[in-house]
């Protein structure tokens, strides 16, 4: 299973295959015909109190990164249940997501996670 990752901002293409949306909001400006996407994995994103407190702000990205791999500990069900939906749908899956700056985004940090799921 290859994994990749994409702004929801750039261009759907073939190479993406199934597009998984990883962000618990609807990225702004971007249509749902425009998006492509496959699965919107809602259940597998920062909560709420801890996306708001990391606020994109990179001095707070390795605290981040520690507290959101801690939620994804209790959400092991939900990743396992996540990747045998992407399976089902081809060899090849990318993580969509809205975030500007592309070096500090969870879907960093999820993609690692469903690459550790057999």
């Amino acid at each position: 299973m290859k994994l990749l990752l994409k702004r929801a901002y750039e261009p759907a293409g073939k190479e993406d295959g199934t597009r998984v949306l990883v962000d618990l909001l609807w990225p702004r400006g971007v249509s749902k015909e425009k998006a492509k996407i496959d699965i919107w994995a809602k259940d597998v994103t920062p909560t709420p109190k801890l996306r708001t407190w990391f606020g994109h702000k990179p001095e707070r990205w390795k605290e981040f990164s520690k507290k959101y791999k801690e939620e994804l500990k209790g959400k092991k069900a939900e990743l396992k249940a996540l990747m045998g939906e992407i399976k089902k749908l081809g060899p090849k899956a990318t993580l969509v997501y809205g975030a500007k700056d592309t070096d500090h985004t969870h879907a960093i940090i999820l993609k690692e996670a469903l690459e550790k799921i057999k």
